[in-house]
């Protein structure tokens, strides 16, 4: 694997880093849906960790290891109404979010510039650009984490 393929990794391993410090709170508190916002810190953990997924399998067209049902609990436009008994608790989540960016090292290390078919949105064509871009969208869901703790502690 190139130098600054390491780096990137080493990048996004520390934002993830980042995600689950913030989001190490009770259980109760991940559940809160403060006034104004549509979902809670479990759904946005569970977010992340699906759409990292969903934007690879949208570029390299592979299916990835991730239940159909996520999509239904955390897939855009989803909601915390539409969980059931089923869905994966925060502690779960945790566990599937600090194991995620080490699978996606070893299975895609090597391929970060393979050239895939562009996607029919944004037209990316390799896993680093979307790695690149799933980063930026984990960066506004940790956000989202702040503020919503932010409002629970107001």
């Amino acid at each position: 694997m190139k130098q600054r393929h390491e780096i990137f990794f080493n990048q996004l391993e520390k934002i993830r880093g980042y995600l689950l410090k913030v989001a190490d709170v009770a259980k109760e508190e991940a559940e809160v849906i403060p006034k104004g916002f549509k979902n809670n810190i479990r759904w946005n953990l569970g977010h992340v960790y699906l759409e990292q997924y969903m934007w690879i399998k949208n570029v390299t067209r592979e299916e990835v290891d991730v239940p159909n049902e996520y999509d239904k609990w955390f897939g855009w436009g989803s909601s915390p109404e539409n969980f059931t008994a089923e869905t994966p608790s925060l502690e779960e989540l945790k566990i599937l979010l600090k194991d995620q960016l080490p699978k996606i090292k070893e299975t895609y290390g090597d391929k970060l510039e393979e050239e895939f078919e562009p996607t029919e949105m944004w037209g990316m064509t390799t896993i680093e650009q979307v790695l690149i871009w799933t980063n930026f969208h984990e960066g506004m869901h940790l956000q989202a984490i702040l503020d919503i703790k932010k409002c629970m502690n107001a």
